[in-house]
C-alpha cells in the first residue's frame, strides 16, 4: 500500500515519517495533488493553530483531494491538529470551517485548566476499535494542545482522557480515524498506534 503523509507546510511531517520508519514502515511526505489523489492510505498531521492549519491546506488545494480520498473509502488518521481539521469548526482565535468530515467543534480547554495541555497523560478507551488494538486503559501518551473536540456524535469516540474533565483523544468512523496526542513523541504506545493503523488500512 502506499501511505502519504499529506504535507501541506504546517507541521511536523519529517517526525510523523521517522516514526514510520521505527515501524518498518514507508511512507511518503508530499504535497501534491496527485500524490495525495494515488495514495491508499493518507496521514493527516499539524502543529500550532487550527485557521492557520486549514488555510494552508485550503491554498494547496488539499481540501478536495482528502474529501475525496474519504468518500472513495481510502483510510485516514488524523494527528493532533490534523485531528481537529476533520470536524466541522474550531474556536481557536476566531471561527474557523474544518474539514466536516465528522460532526463536531473543536473548543478551548475551560479557564481554571492550565493550558496548553502538555505532557503524559492516559488514554482510556472506550470502544473496541483495530486502531486500539494492544492498548490498554491507563496507557500514557504524550499531549500538547489547548484545544480539544467534542463530537456531535458519541459513537465517534474511540478513547477518552482526563484532563480536569473528559475529553476524546482519540476518535473514528469507518475508514477515518484521529488521535490528539503525537504518537513520535508517545513512545510505545505511538507506535503501536501507527502500527494498528497500517492494519486498519489494510484491512478497511
Amino acid at each position: 500500500m502506499k501511505f502519504v503523509i499529506i504535507d501541506y507546510g504546517v507541521g511536523n511531517f519529517r517526525n510523523v515519517q521517522k516514526a514510520f520508519e521505527v515501524i518498518g514502515a514507508e511512507a511518503e511526505i508530499s504535497e501534491s495533488v496527485s500524490v495525495v489523489n494515488a495514495a491508499d492510505a493518507l496521514i493527516l498531521p499539524g502543529v500550532g493553530a487550527f485557521g492557520d492549519a486549514i488555510d494552508h491546506v485550503r491554498a494547496r488545494g488539499l481540501d478536495e483531494p482528502i474529501l475525496a480520498a474519504v468518500k472513495a473509502g481510502k483510510p485516514l488518521i488524523g494527528i493532533c491538529v490534523g485531528m481537529q481539521l476533520l470536524f466541522d469548526s474550531s474556536e481557536e482565535i476566531g471561527q474557523h470551517v474544518g474539514l466536516g468530515i465528522l460532526p463536531g467543534q473543536v473548543k478551548r480547554f475551560p479557564t481554571n485548566l492550565t493550558v496548553p495541555h502538555m505532557g503524559w497523560n492516559q488514554i482510556e478507551p472506550t470502544h473496541d476499535h483495530p486502531l486500539l488494538q494492544n492498548i490498554s486503559q491507563g496507557d500514557f501518551a504524550y499531549f500538547a494542545h489547548s484545544y480539544h473536540v467534542v463530537t456531535a456524535n458519541p459513537d465517534d469516540v474511540l478513547a477518552q482522557t482526563d484532563y480536569g474533565q473528559k475529553f476524546a483523544s482519540v476518535v473514528g468512523r469507518d475508514n477515518v480515524c484521529a488521535i490528539q496526542f503525537h504518537p513520535e513523541k508517545s513512545q510505545h504506545v505511538g507506535l503501536q498506534i501507527l502500527k494498528n493503523f497500517i492494519g486498519f488500512a489494510q484491512r478497511v
